[in-house]
């Protein structure tokens, strides 16, 4: 019989490693045999539950190899592997970044441990990645965070990029990928200047990534309080109030928020599991979200699936329901849409993404993504994500 809380469980120990004295787990054995930026916050998320040694570990991993500019690498090549062999420009990372949930990691740990040591250890490297983001990724002072490339989304090969990328909407995940490494030559062919980059290559603001930042940045600035850093609680304060202006000024538009693109801020009108991010960050209006759950969440045709939320709304000609992240189910965006569904009160919608998310563990085992419509796992297996339903039952 299927014991979700055993196999989780299970599945973290087994992809823990250590090296050179840092402890970290990796997603799979077969695919990912490094350290991720977002998922080592997921893992610590779940570890909390159980083992809070391990996830303060894995945090104080996370952040051992931050670049001078504040900037933390969304990979850490710890041991030689023969999976994703990029020439990033450095030897031991990746030069682009990942989802900034970082503070909303360490507040969790903290918050079942009431350790100020850890938090005091940390805290520094923690404030340096955020005012880096802030600082460094709006060259126009726009208050909007933007990426140089489709994979600091953590969405890949998502449709809301082909617009800037400029590419069809059929196009395969190899031809995908291609295109994105150019990205990244023509990251070290700017030394990783990035103002420099994303005005001559690629430069989106994405939604996803700016509520996390939002909400990271609230997150941060109550941590800051709390161990008496004044000017950083300011700092964090400010620019989570300024990028939520600027969020609504500049991508709210139909009931939702659409990422945008360039200097000019023009939209990229894709339907993607986006439209629900907001909630994550309370960005929404309590009627404003009430209309995104009736209109977006409870339609079969666009988002609601048979086993939870497509990435991608069956309405764009891009969606295909094993397509990486162009339609499948991923548990990461359930965990996120979960979260959100829950801070505006609808727990019975909350309740679906939790019940159906338990039956894909059942059905397909920790797969790194899952169709929609079947309930069939694709990519990589024991995939540490599935583990993320451990910290949604206990919500």
């Amino acid at each position: 019989m299927f014991n979700l809380d055993k196999e989780a469980r299970r599945i973290l120990e087994s992809n823990r490693w250590t090296t050179k004295g840092f402890q970290y787990t990796i997603p799979s054995h077969d695919t990912y045999p490094y350290q991720w930026l977002w998922d080592s916050c997921f893992h610590a998320i779940v570890l909390s539950h159980f083992s809070l040694e391990d996830a303060k570990k894995e945090l104080i991993s996370l952040v051992s190899h931050q670049f001078e500019d504040g900037m933390l690498p969304h990979m850490i090549y710890w041991v030689k592997a023969e999976a994703i062999k990029v020439d990033w420009g450095k030897n031991d990372t990746s030069t682009i970044t990942q989802p900034p949930i970082l503070a909303y990691a360490v507040q969790d740990v903290y918050e079942r441990t009431s350790n100020k040591a850890f938090l005091e250890e940390i805290y520094p490297s923690m404030m340096r990645f955020y005012r880096y983001l802030v600082t460094k990724r709006d060259p126009l002072d726009h208050n909007l965070a933007g990426i140089i490339n489709p994979d600091e989304s953590g969405e890949d090969n998502s449709p809301r990029f082909d617009k800037a990328l400029n590419v069809p909407f059929d196009i395969s995940n190899e031809t995908h990928f291609r295109r994105r490494l150019e990205l990244v030559e023509a990251n070290k062919a700017c030394n990783f200047e990035v103002e420099l980059c994303t005005s001559k290559n690629f430069w989106v603001k994405d939604v996803p990534f700016n509520v996390f930042l939002v909400e990271n940045l609230k997150i941060l600035g109550s941590l800051a309080s709390l161990l008496g850093r004044t000017e950083d609680a300011e700092f964090c304060t400010l620019n989570a109030g300024l990028m939520t202006e600027a969020m609504r000024e500049y991508m709210f538009e139909d009931g939702v928020f659409w990422s945008v693109m360039d200097a000019d801020h023009e939209k990229i009108r894709v339907e993607t599991w986006a439209h629900f991010a907001p909630l994550f960050a309370g960005l929404y209006t309590q009627e404003e979200a009430k209309t995104v759950v009736q209109t977006h969440f409870h339609n079969p045709k666009t988002f609601y699936s048979p086993f939870g939320i497509r990435t991608v709304s069956m309405r764009e000609e891009s969606y295909s329901a094993n397509g990486f992240w162009r339609g499948p189910i991923w548990m990461s965006i359930h965990w996120f849409i979960y979260h959100g569904l829950l801070r505006y009160g609808f727990t019975a919608e909350a309740e679906d993404i939790l019940k159906k998310s338990v039956k894909l563990l059942e059905l397909s085992g920790f797969r790194e993504y899952y169709n929609p419509e079947t309930g069939e796992g694709y990519g990589a297996k024991d995939f540490t994500w599935g583990a993320l339903v451990l910290d949604m039952m206990e919500k």
